[in-house]
């Protein structure tokens, strides 16, 4: 299974957010959605970064609420690790493990093309095991 299935199963829309916008719009974003991250992204499309509800909950333990008036852009990760549709399930779950992080952007082409979460992985692997058993217990009854 493909980071493609899952993106035409759950939808290819991202909510995005510019760097310059400061981190209380942010907030308020994240809030009025029910997400937990938003992508960042120039002008052009491309990803700037990526803004958790982590990111933000440090930024404010470390320096007060008057964080909430930086910009984005001095709080994001902008090392952002990125997918691509063709990579597996298997593939991103490592990636998510191992960088300790439960968002994903999917990139295409230079440009952000959805987003992943791990509760998206997990809902599919349990979808395939499930698919899976099924099929082992109607070979079985066939047999």
């Amino acid at each position: 299974m493909t980071v493609k299935a899952i993106l035409d199963a759950k939808g290819r829309n991202v909510v995005t957010i510019a760097p310059d916008m400061k981190l209380a719009d942010a907030a308020q974003l994240l809030s009025e959605r029910g997400i937990g991250a938003v992508v960042v992204t120039k002008a052009d499309g491309r990803i700037a970064g990526i803004l958790s509800e982590r990111d933000i909950v440090r930024v404010i333990g470390r320096d007060g609420g008057g964080a909430l008036e930086q910009p984005i852009s001095r709080v994001m990760t902008s090392k952002v690790q990125r997918c691509h549709e063709q990579n597996t399930i298997n593939e991103v779950m490592q990636i998510m493990t191992t960088g300790r992080f439960r968002h994903l952007p999917v990139e295409e082409n230079g440009k952000i093309a959805g987003i992943i979460s791990i509760g998206d992985v997990v809902k599919k692997r349990i979808e395939d095991v499930e698919r899976e058993a099924e099929d082992i217990r109607s070979y079985i009854a066939t047999a």
